[in-house]
């Protein structure tokens, strides 16, 4: 099978045709001015060297090249084989808290960075370090979504962690169990695979302490373990909002919001894993080092279909033809002239 990977390039092989054109009607013009001077013996005769051969015979040279090289950049293919990978890694979900919380300081500064560019940072800089692993993506405030499956497409991974916005959430809240038990079920049912819930929270306004901290014991027994990365300062700090801060409707006073990293810690400890503090510079040192505890395995086989590329073959005789466009003159071989391969014979 014969195909290309640019075949939009293959509309410039219309030039070839369109040089040829020009070409024939550039000699035409020369042959009229020409006959002006006089007769063509005579004219000839005054231009001994000139060939009425070498000109089309370099057009030629050159049209093939010039054919050839559109031809190669259109990339052409020769076929396709089949090529089998085999992986191995761990299984990481990171579940992103979306609520308005996540807007406010991630210092004890109410003009310091917001907690969700701090934790968009520090997860990007964890999604580079992974190689095999496969990791997925949700996002939750009031409820809990998946906004990327399980997938080794890191591009993606961090395209669509940085596309979260609370300001695009509409069901506020912090529902940590939702977020965990949905995390708990997006895993692969291969038991010899490590998985890791990374958990990012500042742990605040969360009714249903029991059932978080029981949705983390239970993935802890599925074998998940839950990892927790708080982001935020203890010292209370207000929310961001239309250019000033949020109100509360009941007492008319601005929103605080301060990390609960007591909370964030027992969720961790239930989850048999390990909290850490965004703010922390080691942070992302300690945390790699405990996703590094969990069991590799190997993952399933994929199958990729690989096209055979031809276009190196296009540019060498690209290049060939060039060569010898260079090293044929546009005068007479002057060695040929002794021979005569086109005389009319005598009557």
């Amino acid at each position: 099978m014969f195909s290309f990977a640019y075949p939009q390039y293959l509309l410039l092989l219309l030039l070839v045709p369109v040089f040829v054109v020009l070409y024939s009607w550039a000699r035409y013009v020369r042959r009229r001015n020409l006959k002006k001077f006089g007769k063509k013996s005579s004219i000839a005769s005054l231009m001994p060297d000139v060939s009425p051969y070498k000109p089309p015979v370099k057009l030629t040279l050159e049209m093939f090249a010039l054919a050839l090289v559109i031809l190669a950049f259109a990339r052409p293919w020769g076929g396709i084989k089949d090529q089998k990978t085999e992986k191995e890694g761990i299984e990481v979900v990171i579940a992103m808290d979306a609520s308005n919380s996540m807007l406010a300081s991630a210092t004890g500064e109410n003009n310091g960075p917001d907690r969700m560019r701090t934790a968009k940072l520090m997860l990007e800089k964890l999604i580079n370090r992974f190689d095999n692993d496969r990791v997925g993506l949700i996002v939750y405030a009031g409820s809990a979504y998946t906004l990327i499956p399980v997938t080794n497409d890191y591009v993606s991974a961090k395209m669509f962690l940085n596309s979260i916005d609370p300001n695009q959430i509409a069901e506020q809240g912090t529902n940590i169990s939702a977020a965990i038990d949905m995390a708990t079920s997006s895993f692969s049912d291969n038991k010899k695979i490590g998985k890791a819930l990374i958990l990012i929270t500042d742990a605040e306004e969360l009714d249903d302490r029991e059932g978080v901290m029981e949705a983390a014991k239970n993935a802890a027994k599925n074998g998940v373990q839950v990892d927790v990365i708080g982001v935020g300062s203890p010292l209370p700090v207000n929310i961001p909002f239309n250019g000033s801060f949020m109100i509360d409707p009941e007492t008319g006073d601005p929103v605080a919001t301060a990390l609960n990293e007591e909370l964030a810690a027992d969720i961790a400890k239930a989850g048999k894993g390990i909290y850490v503090n965004a703010a922390n510079k080691d942070a992302l040192n300690e945390l790699d080092k405990q996703l590094e505890t969990l069991k590799k395995a190997k993952f399933e086989s994929s199958t990729y279909a690989l096209h055979d590329e031809l276009f190196p073959i296009f540019g060498w005789l690209a290049l060939a033809f060039i060569i010898l466009d260079i090293l044929v003159l546009d005068r007479k071989i002057g060695w040929l002239d002794k021979f005569t391969f086109f005389k009319k014979e005598a009557k």
